[in-house]
């Protein structure tokens, strides 16, 4: 079964409002083996609509329609439909109840306009909403599927899970099952290129790259009749890359890197302090955002000016008089010095330069130090990034965290910049 999503309302092509509809209703039909070809907009024009709608059918099984149920004048989709299959507009009275209630229960007073809500087309199959007015309805036709559901997505994604998504599920007959790996520290191209031969000989699974702020997430797909065949297959593609990958593979289980890294913090029951200069509190915002982390994050530092430096870390001024405070030895003072202020196992340190300008003695932009102090040593590692100034504080925030796990795994490895 192939599908196309179409969502109808002027205010999407006008960016009033963005189509977030369309990405959960494709995530959704992934699941269950539906293939979505073709995501479409149109304005609230009956035309329009019904030339779009007319397309769709040529070339799909089944659409999904988004908007155009609401009470107003420019709400169509019904009447356009029931046009294109030449069916009545009838009244369901059910639906008319449910919106009746719905007013009374809130106070308001129902006007006209809001019965056309309780209008489908003949033979509809009526789906409910339990968070608004407008239901939804799906109609079979000549071996097309149509399904009309509201625009507002906390109204839509209930309806799609709990009604359409069981109701396409039967028609299936397969199971899409995904995983997803994600890497850290080497680019897509250099990537691909390694895993190339697996990706033009994909046959029961299907292999897919894409780049997203500094990480690399690879998608095994697998069509199958059963989740157990379709788990046994990405499994043996995913044993294969991880092979090849090594340490660059950070997660099998679609997790952000910091996730990964604060894991195996609590489960080694390390504990950590930051002092972060240029990326301005981003590593702290990060690992703070996951829960538990309070039993071995313990301080972190924000030591922007090179006073706070010398004040909250130690830093020796001779050492930035003499390096600079972008260097290896004041990161690695910075590390030494944070992780004795707050008694812990670990101190994390990072000072760069994030642009837009070059820093003292012509040290270029993206030119980044993160240093790691535990009780036997420092070690400093110096970073050459490309890119705007977020994508340097971005990218030097990951490069911490992996720096961070790849320890505590005994990891050491190379990255290609």
């Amino acid at each position: 079964m192939n599908a196309e999503i179409l969502a109808i309302g002027t205010e999407l092509l006008i960016g009033q409002i963005v189509n977030t509809n369309a990405r959960f209703i494709s995530e959704r039909l992934n699941s269950i083996g539906v293939d979505v070809y073709y995501h479409s907009v149109v304005g609230d024009n009956p035309a329009r609509i019904k030339g779009e709608l007319t397309k769709a059918l040529q070339r799909c099984d089944l659409i999904i329609i988004t908007g155009g149920l609401g009470p107003t004048q420019d709400d169509l989709t019904k009447d356009v439909i029931a046009s294109v299959f030449n069916r009545k507009l009838v009244i369901h009275e059910g639906s008319l109840t449910k919106i009746e209630c719905y007013f009374k229960r809130m106070g308001r007073e129902m006007v006209d306009s809001n019965t056309k809500q309780a209008y489908f087309p003949e033979g509809a199959i009526i789906i409910e909403n339990n968070r608004g007015t407008a239901p939804g309805c799906i109609l079979e036709e000549g071996g097309k599927i149509i399904i009309m559901l509201p625009g507002p997505p906390a109204e839509m994604q209930p309806m799609l899970d709990n009604i359409v998504i069981p109701y396409l599920r039967e028609k299936s007959g397969y199971k899409t099952i995904s995983k997803y790996l994600k890497v850290f520290g080497i680019g897509e191209s250099q990537l691909e290129k390694g895993i190339l031969d697996l990706i033009d000989t994909q046959d029961t699974v299907t292999i897919a790259t894409y780049a997203k702020q500094g990480l690399v997430t690879i998608r095994l797909t697998s069509k199958s009749k059963t989740s157990e065949e379709g788990y046994k297959n990405i499994s043996l593609v995913e044993q294969e890359i991880a092979k090849r990958l090594k340490d660059q593979l950070y997660s099998t289980k679609d997790e952000e890197l910091e996730f990964v890294t604060a894991d195996l913090l609590i489960k080694n029951n390390i504990t950590l302090a930051l002092a972060e200069s240029c990326t301005g509190g981003m590593i702290s915002s990060k690992i703070t955002g996951v829960p538990g982390i309070s039993k071995v994050f313990k301080k972190g530092i924000i030591s922007y000016s090179n006073q706070s430096k010398i004040d909250e870390l130690g830093v020796s001024t001779k050492t930035l008089e003499k390096f600079g405070d972008v260097s290896e030895e004041t990161a690695m003072e910075m590390a030494v010095g944070i992780r004795k202020s707050a008694k812990t196992d670990l101190g994390l340190s990072v000072t760069g330069y994030a642009g837009p300008e070059a820093g003292e003695g012509g040290k270029p932009v993206g030119l980044v130090y993160i240093a790691l102090s535990d009780k036997d040593g420092c070690h400093c590692k110096e970073l050459k990034l490309s890119g705007g100034r977020e994508r340097i504080r971005n990218m030097s925030t990951l490069y911490a965290f992996d720096i961070i796990r790849r320890y505590l795994l005994g990891e050491t490895g190379e990255y290609i910049n």
